[in-house]
């Protein structure tokens, strides 16, 4: 009898070791099992496939956007490290419609299937209706479509936030998503992997009145705080919005002059 205790403990400690991944090992007793599965809450109410998404977006590109009075704005730092990129090959802001866009930050590959459904959304508005979909009636199509990846099994969420930002009858907007399919409205916001440095600039420095050429100052201002002073302008892409001009990506010509003011 002796022996068959001790060889069935030698298999337990065995299949112990090699199943339970290290990531893993780190965690609560009550939580391990809870992250495979994106159906499943642990026990605290929490999904840990969605939270994965989000850090995801945490390490993205610095994608900024900021809305005033007159329009909105987008400025992505695509931060471009070998000289042998082409940096227009590398898109991080995205035209929906003749008033809407979308910059990223996460998981490019994600975000092009996301662009891809809104811009499906927006002409079948336009068909449907003959006018320019709603900005907000937008972000909620877009948010319902992010959420049924985190309620269905065989799936996983979006590893992407998207800044998406238009004019419409009612104004200016800018608004977050998330990728659980939450979304909030904002006057600034930023995303990615240097949020916190942009945004203490926004909270300092943010007007309601500012114009949009302030608006795109401030918001390369707290990118090149958080580069540290080592802004590259072929890094950067900018693209406004305006109540009487439709959606314009900057020149890397009027990108260098808005850097050279903040320097």
């Amino acid at each position: 009898m002796s022996f068959f205790f001790i060889e069935y403990k030698r298999v337990r400690f065995i299949t112990t070791v090699f199943l339970i991944p290290v990531g893993e090992r780190e965690m609560q007793p009550g939580q391990m099992g809870y992250d495979r599965g994106i159906t499943v809450f642990s026990p605290d109410g929490r999904l840990f496939q969605v939270e994965y998404a989000r850090e995801a977006v945490r390490r993205g590109t610095t994608t900024v956007g900021i809305q005033v009075e007159d329009g909105v704005a987008l400025v992505v730092d695509k931060r471009i490290s070998n000289d042998l990129v082409i940096s227009s090959s590398i898109e991080k802001i995205f035209q929906v419609d003749k008033k809407t866009a979308v910059a990223t930050s996460g998981l490019f590959a994600d975000a092009r299937v996301l662009v891809d459904h809104a811009r499906v959304v927006a002409q079948i508005n336009r068909v449907s209706y003959n006018e320019r979909i709603n900005i907000e009636t937008l972000v909620k199509k877009i948010c319902d479509y992010k959420q049924t990846y985190t309620q269905y099994g065989g799936v996983r969420p979006f590893g992407t936030a998207l800044l998406i930002a238009g004019v419409d009858e009612d104004g200016a907007h800018l608004y977050e998503t998330d990728p659980s399919g939450a979304f909030q409205a904002l006057k600034a916001q930023s995303i990615g992997m240097d949020r916190d440095e942009v945004q203490d600039v926004f909270d300092q420095d943010y007007r309601e009145d500012m114009t949009l050429d302030e608006g795109i100052e401030l918001s390369i201002k707290g990118l090149n705080r958080a580069a540290e002073g080592e802004l590259d302008p072929r890094s950067l892409e900018i693209a406004v919005i305006t109540k009487d001009e439709d959606f314009n990506k900057l020149s890397k010509e009027r990108i260098a002059e808005y850097l050279e003011k903040i320097e």
